[in-house]
């Protein structure tokens, strides 16, 4: 009786904190397609084993998304992505057709937020670009460039869904313990 209680609050707690606690894992969770199962075994074990990094990633490009939009935001005011501040060449005509390719292909458009489109490489540039700007924020500006270029590589196999191995998993906690000393 007292198994069936426990499972009773931890569900109540997971959908009172719209949480997961991990306690069942015979629940199906997202929306897998139904095919899902067809998959080998040792293929979705591995799956689920990247999730993890892929799960780092979108936190640690989406805060930084963030980060960018808020300073510059201050500085510059709602249209900033237009400003001097990004450089046009380099960064803006490269992300303007990104857009307009999911737009036209008809699927829906990830972000109105053109930063959104952004890579690792030019979210880097423009705070390098804007350094005054995010002085305050960062210790070093080689150290930004450094740590995400290190990040870049690190991303490119768990963007591409391939596995990495346990080395390459220790540098990408490094990098990212890295990007969170180098703020101030």
């Amino acid at each position: 009786m007292s198994g069936l209680q426990i499972a009773s609050d931890m569900s109540r707690i997971e959908q009172q904190f719209g949480i997961d606690l991990g306690w069942a894992p015979h629940r199906a969770v997202g929306r897998k397609a139904a095919e899902y199962e067809q998959f080998e075994a040792a293929l979705r074990t591995e799956a689920s084993r990247m999730s993890e990094f892929y799960e780092i990633f979108y936190c640690l490009e989406n805060s930084i998304r963030r980060l960018v939009s808020d300073i510059m935001l201050e500085a510059e005011g709602v249209d900033w992505w237009n400003s001097d501040r990004v450089d046009e060449k380099r960064i803006r005509d490269q992300v303007t057709p990104r857009r307009k390719k999911e737009v036209d292909s008809g699927i829906t458009p990830r972000s109105d937020n053109l930063i959104d489109y952004t890579t690792f490489g030019e979210l880097s540039q423009i705070i390098t670009d804007n350094w005054e700007l995010f002085e305050p924020v960062f210790k070093s500006k080689s150290a930004v460039s450094n740590v995400s270029n290190q990040l870049n590589l690190l991303r490119g196999p768990i963007a591409h869904c391939n596995p990495t191995d346990e080395l390459e998993q220790d540098r990408l906690n490094l990098a990212v313990r890295s990007w969170f000393r180098i703020m101030s």
